[in-house]
């Protein structure tokens, strides 16, 4: 078997990812866990690059790079100091985070082996154009994504307005 260039550029993506997000959990430190968010964000945005959505790629790295990770650092800089440590989690906390990942990761597999994907083999070779997406954003028929798309402004609008309230306080 032949190992493509993209094959190799799947599996650094995959580490740069895997690694970014276990370091997100892990760090004590809640600015170094932003910055390796930042990591698993990008790394998500190069799967969209190698799978031919540039503008799936540039909406990743425009709206959470560039949005949602600087609000979460700017939510970091008004409620906490910078070099704080988070305190230490209790033993049984940590073996609870465990079970519970081992249990998500062994539903993940069961789902990922039990289940066939038939369009698997039929990914896109060509960039889809910019009026497909904005079909599919802004359509109510089905497979189109209206009603989510207003729920996660709404979402976000009570976002701000909390961190407004927050920031407020002080």
């Amino acid at each position: 078997m032949e190992i493509t260039a993209s094959q190799i550029i799947f599996c650094i993506l995959s580490a740069l990812i895997v690694g970014g997000s276990i370091m997100t959990v892990v760090s004590r430190n809640i600015l170094r866990a932003a910055t390796y968010l930042l990591l698993a964000l990008i790394g998500t945005a190069g799967y969209y690059v190698l799978l031919n959505y540039h503008f799936l790629a540039g909406i990743q790295i425009s709206v959470y790079v560039g949005g949602i990770l600087v609000l979460f650092v700017f939510s970091i800089f008004l409620t906490s100091q910078v070099g704080e440590k988070m305190p230490k989690v209790s033993w049984s906390k940590t073996v609870f985070a465990i079970i519970a990942s081992l249990l998500g990761a062994g539903l993940c597999l069961f789902v990922l082996l039990t289940q066939s994907y038939p369009y698997a083999e039929q990914v896109a070779q060509t960039e889809i154009s910019m009026q497909a997406i904005g079909l599919s954003l802004m359509g109510t028929e089905r497979f189109q994504y209206l009603l989510p798309f207003e729920a996660i402004s709404i979402l976000l609008l009570a976002c701000i307005i909390a961190g407004i309230l927050i920031a407020r306080k002080k």
